[in-house]
């Protein structure tokens, strides 16, 4: 059973010269009644999965949270999913690290191929979505209900080779991966979008394994 620390950490992320970014850029804006950081690529969309607002936050075990919402931006390609979520274990300023993200366009998709691949899980650079999907199928995906643009609750639970994502406050948790690509690793956390996305986050809090 994983124990916490009391050391919980709230990270404030209300002023971007405390960040490091890598193929993004980042401004503080108000979202849905709400001040948060928004998040984009800096010009056209690229298909490049290492996107990342980096926290310089040591972490291994423990809980991340975060507010976030994502949609396809207005240059986005139509298969954009306005993908967004949560790295952890970041190496070298994002050069290698895990994530959680979502799909929030296949939540409510008509098409229920899409609506199961709503939720995904990576290690970047050497596990990608497609690798995983092509050698493993549905092992690091779940469906979830989600609306595109809206706030979603998301809680990342991790220790030792085994992660968990909650999402919407439920205490059941929508995917489990219980072989992480980098188990041993401890590193920073990111705030991660993919190919074509704005997205924004707040209330990010990090409680680390006592």
């Amino acid at each position: 059973m994983l124990t916490l620390s009391a050391a919980a950490a709230e990270i404030p992320l209300t002023d971007p010269s405390t960040l490091k970014f890598r193929n993004v850029v980042a401004e503080v804006a108000t979202y849905r009644g709400y001040e948060a950081l928004q998040v984009k690529e800096p010009g056209a969309p690229t298909r490049h999965e290492d996107k990342l607002v980096v926290i310089d936050h040591e972490f291994g075990d423990g809980v991340i949270e975060v507010t976030l919402a994502g949609m396809p931006g207005p240059n986005a390609i139509p298969q954009a999913r306005g993908f967004v979520g949560v790295a952890f274990h970041v190496q070298n300023r994002g050069e290698k690290f895990e994530a959680f993200y979502l799909r929030p366009t296949n939540g409510r998709s008509e098409d229920q191929e899409r609506r199961n691949h709503a939720t995904q899980y990576i290690s970047f650079p050497d596990h990608p979505w497609h690798k995983l999907r092509q050698e493993t199928p549905s092992r690091y995906e779940a469906y979830t209900d989600l609306v595109l643009g809206e706030w979603t609750q998301v809680k990342i639970t991790v220790q030792g080779d085994k992660a968990q994502l909650y999402l919407h406050g439920n205490e059941q948790p929508t995917l489990l991966v219980n072989d992480l690509k980098l188990p041993e690793n401890s590193g920073a956390v990111g705030l991660w979008i993919g190919p074509g996305t704005v997205a924004h986050f707040r209330n990010l809090r990090i409680t680390p394994a006592g």
